[in-house]
């Protein structure tokens, strides 16, 4: 079997609700953004997919880097190669172009399901079928909202609730308090204040967040700060989870276990580069002991995948739904929800199992690229 073309069809995805996870990352009102639909198709007729882009970072820019540079890689080769073809292409990308190379490598892994006739997860090695899924929050406008949310999220069946908060100490900390007081001391919580803090001001919200028995306390510092991780993990007892950023090949996770900078590793298949890159990174987490949280994927296709993976480890605990779901689930006939008790569960169909909806697609076309 040999690859005989790669074709990016690119949409608009239009009216986005605003949304806003960190200080510094908000949408507009009514936003629109550009979406791409990878296809690869072989001499053998089997075909597989992925999807670029974000409600967040639109495909429009970087696209065209997936066929005038990656797809030369491709043509001609083995789809089953996908080691190979992985350390090619990700040699050609830095920073933000390896989540290019990811949806490509999704694109092969869900080829190779079809032509196999069976789930992504299975070829991975599966370990489960269905795994807990916690709601993450975006930013709500005061303390109170966010203890509503999350209460209302327990009371719908979800076992955990993750704070995207303001990003200032202070009231960062009484969202915390209203969010553990609205859902008693035995729910699970967790908080991502996406690299808001200098040191002083980690330790401060870190000790509150432990006090009140978070679950994990995630990104505080700045994405390279090593050194203040060491810190800071030195001061805590929460377990610290760090690593989302940067996008970056495997070995940058390196440093990070030699130094023992944090408790868990963080990866996904959009910024880390597909599933090749997390499931080795996610097997050199388990030589450690160590827990390998998979971030939220940026798009319905890439969460699809990023399902499939966490069924093939068990150094994984949950499945991240970030929200509103009106900014995050899109491009599919059904998309992935929760059972009655706070469940996901993996499609048992051949490769990623996603529902594409190319009507919606071909109806909201701006490009295609070859």
């Amino acid at each position: 079997m040999k690859i005989t073309d790669l074709s990016v069809t690119v949409w608009e995805w239009k009216d986005i609700p605003p949304t806003r996870y960190t200080k510094t990352v908000a949408s507009a009102k009514n936003r629109s953004t550009q979406m791409a639909l990878i296809k690869i198709s072989t001499d053998d007729g089997v075909e597989g997919y992925g999807f670029f882009g974000s409600a967040l970072r639109s495909a429009q820019r970087d696209a065209p880097f997936i066929v005038q540079t990656l797809k030369p890689i491709l043509i001609g080769q083995d789809p089953l190669d996908r080691e190979r073809l992985w350390k090619t292409m990700a040699q050609q990308a830095r920073g933000s172009l390896i989540s290019a190379v990811g949806s490509v490598d999704v694109a092969l892994w869900d080829l190779a399901g079809r032509a196999a006739g069976m789930p992504v997860h299975k070829l991975l090695g599966s370990f489960r079928d269905s795994v807990p899924a916690y709601a993450s929050s975006f930013v709500l406008d005061t303390p109170e909202d966010y203890g509503a949310d999350a209460l209302r999220h327990k009371e719908s069946g979800w076992q955990a609730y993750k704070i995207h908060p303001h990003g200032e100490p202070e009231i960062d900390i009484k969202i915390c308090e209203a969010t553990r007081l609205a859902v008693g001391d035995e729910y699970r919580l967790m908080l991502d204040s996406t690299w808001s803090y200098d040191y002083p001001a980690a330790l401060r919200v870190g000790q509150a967040a432990e006090e009140m028995g978070f679950y994990w306390y995630e990104d505080p510092l700045a994405d390279d700060d090593i050194y203040g991780y060491i810190k800071l993990r030195s001061q805590l007892g929460i377990p610290i989870m760090a690593t989302e950023l940067p996008n970056a090949t495997p070995t940058s996770y390196a440093p990070w276990i030699h130094q023992q900078a944090t408790d868990y590793l963080r990866g996904d298949v959009s910024i880390k580069g597909g599933l090749t890159f997390c499931l080795k990174t996610a097997h050199t987490a388990e030589t450690f002991r160590m827990n390998y949280e998979v971030h939220h994927g940026g798009n319905s296709f890439n969460n699809h995948a990023n399902l499939h993976l966490i069924m093939a480890i068990s150094n994984c605990e949950y499945f991240e739904v970030l929200e509103p779901a009106g900014a995050q689930k899109h491009g599919l006939i059904e998309d992935i929800d929760i059972d009655q008790n706070g469940l996901v569960h993996v499609p048992d169909r051949p490769g990623i199992g996603a529902q594409i909806d190319f009507e919606l697609i071909e109806r909201n076309k701006v490009a295609e690229l070859v």
